[in-house]
């Protein structure tokens, strides 16, 4: 399909989701060149069996127009995309899917059915949304959550969204990311309480409520991202200048975070919702083909992830 990828810090995540059982995938409506384009290109890959779910018609129609074979790929006919929406979930929820991909509707429509009570999605953990960036003036990629779903997170919150991105670094191969909880200065204040949780946070992880790996802050973004910075602080510390996970306060300060991040340097921020039964692949029209793609190899990556350990727990 066209030119070659370029190379990026997604290579390795690409290259090791295309080795191993294609995971089956249902898209709620798919009716947008450029999803079918990635779902088409990870089906070509072997990393994804898709179920395209939506209004057929529609779907066939906008393959032909943007010159993509479908041809091999399971549709599952469905008028509208509420339908799409809760048809995909339903896939989900029966077994036939191990993994949810968002399709060219709403997120808000989707994530509707994710966590419908009776018919959703739901586990006892929170529902949280981690970015994973290629910016290209930091040596590794770099978690960032929450910055789409939990707008206020409270203490408790943000303990599952740590949980969370620790466990997705996990599947990814990272045996113990460094997490730094991002704050506007790197002393607790009561006066910030954004400081006050992330202290709490690292006091939790000492005590085994979180596990698996190393927090640290408040951690300005300058003394989390910079050893230089930290050391000018005083601040001694084994996350600064290395973090993997980023914590942010809010929604909005990660959202706004992770757009410069991405409009001004660059960087390719692949999305994927965690905390449900299955990974769910958030995309954006705006995002590029190689950024989509990473979405879906970091869910497949995860699924398989999930699915050996409770294999190893039936053993």
């Amino acid at each position: 399909m066209g030119a070659p990828l370029p190379e990026t810090k997604y290579d390795r995540v690409l290259e090791r989701a295309s080795h191993g059982e294609p995971v089956v995938t249902a898209v709620a409506h798919p009716c947008e060149a450029s999803v079918l384009e990635a779902v088409v290109e990870a089906a070509r890959r072997k990393m994804m069996v898709p179920i395209l779910v939506g209004p057929a018609a529609k779907i066939r129609a906008v393959a032909a127009e943007a010159h993509l074979d479908i041809g091999g790929l399971k549709i599952v006919d469905v008028p509208h995309s509420h339908g799409a929406a809760a048809k995909a979930v339903a896939l989900v929820r029966s077994g036939e899917a191990q993994i949810l991909m968002k399709g060219s509707l709403h997120t808000d429509e989707l994530m509707a059915e994710v966590v419908a009570r009776e018919t959703g999605l739901r586990t006892e953990r929170r529902i949280s949304h981690v970015f994973i960036m290629d910016v290209p003036t930091y040596h590794k990629p770099l978690i960032v959550t929450d910055a789409a779903i939990n707008i206020f997170p409270t203490l408790e919150d943000k303990v599952h969204i740590v949980q969370n991105a620790i466990d997705l670094a996990h599947a990814l191969g990272n045996a113990r990311p460094k997490v730094a909880l991002l704050s506007a200065v790197e002393t607790v204040t009561p006066k910030i309480p954004s400081t006050v949780e992330a202290g709490a946070l690292c006091k939790m992880a000492e005590r085994g409520q979180i596990t698996g790996g190393v927090l640290d802050g408040p951690l300005a973004f300058d003394n989390a991202i910079s050893k230089e910075a930290a050391e000018t602080k005083g601040i001694k510390s084994e996350v600064a200048g290395d973090p993997d996970i980023l914590l942010v306060p809010d929604l909005e300060a990660g959202n706004m975070l992770a757009k410069q991040l991405t409009f001004l340097l660059k960087a390719d921020a692949a999305g994927i919702v965690l905390g449900a039964r299955v990974p769910i692949v958030l995309t954006s029209r705006a995002d590029s083909l190689r950024t989509k793609l990473a979405s879906c190899a970091v869910a497949v990556i995860l699924a398989r992830f999930r699915a050996a350990g409770v294999a190893s727990q039936e053993d």
